[in-house]
């Protein structure tokens, strides 16, 4: 049996920082997901410092608009957390798990033996990010959603995307990536 990575928790921040939506998902073997959703929500918070570090050092250096931040730190031996910031301030956190599909037989094409243990390439992250980007211009489509609603401009509190669809998305983003897919 091998192990590929997959996808532990998809994270949405709003442009004030606070947690829009959060979706967890199990892991390998034991079907059940590797941390709680609170301590999820804690390390999509300890993301925040990374992606301002960065913004700064874009802006320092010349670099301009926001965007794919890649890998922003390895968790511990098992799950890394990736990031995408939009050029509204909403970011984009995705917590992989290098060990976290069984598959009976062989890996999917270009995922290997091993990939777990190597980490993943710079491209297999940004289809995610495009999708989960896809996902929230939908959203933002709805005339019933207020984005304004969720960050208010104040700063605090905001309320969290409830939309079913949204939701739906996020899932199936989620549960249908693997490393080497074409799209979602």
């Amino acid at each position: 049996m091998t192990t590929i990575p997959s996808i532990a928790c998809l994270g949405v921040i709003g442009k004030n920082n606070n947690p829009l939506h959060i979706t967890i998902f199990p892991s390998a073997p034991t079907s059940t997901p590797l941390r709680t959703p609170l301590q999820f929500s804690l390390l999509l918070s300890s993301t925040l410092d990374i992606f301002e570090a960065r913004s700064k050092e874009n802006l320092t250096s010349g670099g301009g608009l926001s965007g794919d931040y890649g890998l922003l730190h390895a968790i511990d031996e098992r799950l890394a957390a990736y990031g995408f910031e939009t050029n509204t301030g909403v970011k984009f956190v995705v917590v992989v798990d290098m060990r976290g599909r069984s598959i009976s037989g062989e890996a999917p094409a270009g995922a290997g033996k091993g990939v777990g243990a190597l980490g993943l390439r710079e491209g297999e992250m940004k289809l995610v990010f495009r999708a989960m980007q896809a996902a929230y211009v939908r959203l933002l489509q709805n005339p019933f959603y207020d984005p304004d609603e969720h960050s208010p401009p104040m700063g605090r509190g905001g309320k969290k995307i409830t939309s079913r669809r949204f939701a739906e998305d996020m899932r199936r983003i989620g549960e249908s990536w693997t490393p080497g897919v074409g799209n979602l």
